[in-house]
């Protein structure tokens, strides 16, 4: 073999393209990026056992209490701090109000919030932080500094001084009172989105700028393809799987955000109920009346497990490198 046909072996022309994965179904047919995530998912007993919970959890949330004769609203002032019975399944609190009943609105509160909250958090961190690397100049800097200004602020405390005037809106201006008198729980939405979104944004800032000198959008853009068109259609597609990676994570994060909020009474408010809500009510006696707290807390903890599990084999399925990493 001669130097020139050593150095053609050794170094093969770049231009080959790359065979496409095989469907193990049907040998002979191309396999899409769809199917192949999904063939990598159903290999994954934490896929299976999230899904099932969360399915169970999400059933119960919204149908567990029709054979409940009681509300949460209701209140029983014979069965006061009664432990489970046959006619309160998960006893009651301080005041009579049914625990189980509590449970299933708690759940669907904290459901909400987390399927809306992490989502618009992806959301805004896609729009912002694509614009950012793809326009550049002053744009990326100004949403730059945001990020930056975003990360360093204590979240908590900047809650912890609103707080107060969100529960008396009297205090505040017109149109910050218009805004207090909104549900608690789209101000917890809100504020989990406007302080969930600048990690992310900061990744997609950073997969765009190297997105943006591909040739596919510059054939794009030197056929006057407008911006949006082209973050659209181009850049975020490109990194939909880690936006979709990103709202599954998030969906967990807040829901203990929520759940910590509430906990500390800065979160949902009375008639509304959350998991946090509840078990700041059982906290104060969870020696005399254990039920209060333990019930509470068995679910939020099955359902962040569950929300935990599904991520992260959607993360392995979406991007195998990871799971070699973590290795």
């Amino acid at each position: 073999m001669s130097s020139q046909q050593a150095e053609a072996a050794l170094n093969p022309p770049a231009d080959i393209p790359e065979a496409a994965p095989i469907d193990p179904d049907h040998e002979h047919t191309p396999i899409s990026r769809t199917r192949l995530v999904w063939l990598r998912l159903k290999r994954k007993p934490n896929f299976w056992i999230g899904a099932v919970v969360i399915g169970l959890i999400v059933l119960f949330a919204l149908f567990g209490n029709l054979p409940n004769i009681y509300s949460y609203a209701d209140t029983d002032s014979f069965n006061q701090n009664s432990a489970p019975s046959a006619q309160h399944w998960f006893g009651t609190d301080h005041v009579g109000r049914d625990l189980y009943a509590g449970i299933v609105e708690g759940l669907r509160m904290s459901l909400l919030i987390g399927f809306i909250a992490a989502p618009l958090a992806t959301l805004l961190a896609a729009l912002l932080g694509a614009l950012a690397g793809y326009l550049g100049g002053w744009v990326e800097t100004v949403i730059t500094w945001v990020i930056n200004l975003f990360l360093v602020l204590p979240v908590f405390y900047i809650l912890l001084i609103l707080s107060p005037a969100i529960q008396a809106p009297e205090s505040l201006p017109g149109e910050l009172r218009q805004l207090a008198l909104m549900p608690s729980w789209m101000l917890i939405v809100l504020a989990l989105a406007c302080f969930g979104w600048m990690i992310m944004a900061q990744i997609v800032k950073n997969q765009t700028k190297s997105l943006k000198e591909r040739e596919f959008v510059k054939a794009a853009r030197y056929m006057g393809v407008g911006t949006l068109t082209i973050l659209g259609r181009h850049i975020i597609p490109n990194v939909a799987s880690l936006l979709i990676i990103d709202a599954t994570l998030g969906v967990a994060s807040a829901i203990l955000a929520e759940t910590s909020l509430s906990f500390f009474g800065l979160g949902i408010q009375y008639p509304q109920v959350s998991l946090g809500a509840l078990l700041q009510n059982g906290q104060s006696g969870v020696i005399s009346r254990p039920w209060a707290f333990y019930f509470p807390s068995f679910f939020l903890v099955a359902l962040l497990t569950a929300v935990a599990l599904l991520g992260d084999a959607l993360r392995d399925a979406i991007d195998p490198t990871s799971e070699v990493n973590r290795g």
